[in-house]
């Protein structure tokens, strides 16, 4: 008889909502194996894990691969593309925000020069 082990499963399809799936599988399973047994490709149609670019796969935030053999209480996170780059929205952030009310122009000395 083969050993079990756990895992959790965790994806985001969006902000503030999170699948987390805890799931008990034989001992030498694989991370592709781990997320057809979990039912999660089958209820997130848009997870496409043969393409790369769309969807990665990690274990404990650090880039993994599908074949990758799981060990106990790994975290199995499944991540999607970026809708925004962060360079791009802090930007218009701080444009939105205007200069006197954001970071280092928020406070300034009287006679100071602007920007000091």
């Amino acid at each position: 008889m083969s050993q079990q082990i756990e895992i959790t499963l965790v994806y985001a399809p969006k902000a503030r909502e999170v699948i987390e799936r805890h799931l008990r599988v034989a001992q030498g399973c694989t991370v592709a194996q781990a997320l057809q047994l979990s039912g999660l490709l089958q209820n997130c149609a848009e997870i496409d894990l043969s393409n790369e670019a769309a969807f990665t796969v990690g274990i404990w935030s650090r880039k993994t691969t599908p074949n990758h053999v799981l060990r106990d209480q790994d975290r199995i996170e499944i991540y999607r593309t970026l809708t925004v780059d962060p360079k791009v929205a802090r930007r218009e952030r701080f444009q939105s925000q205007g200069t006197h009310r954001a970071g280092l122009f928020s406070k300034r000395r009287p006679g100071a020069k602007p920007g000091y």
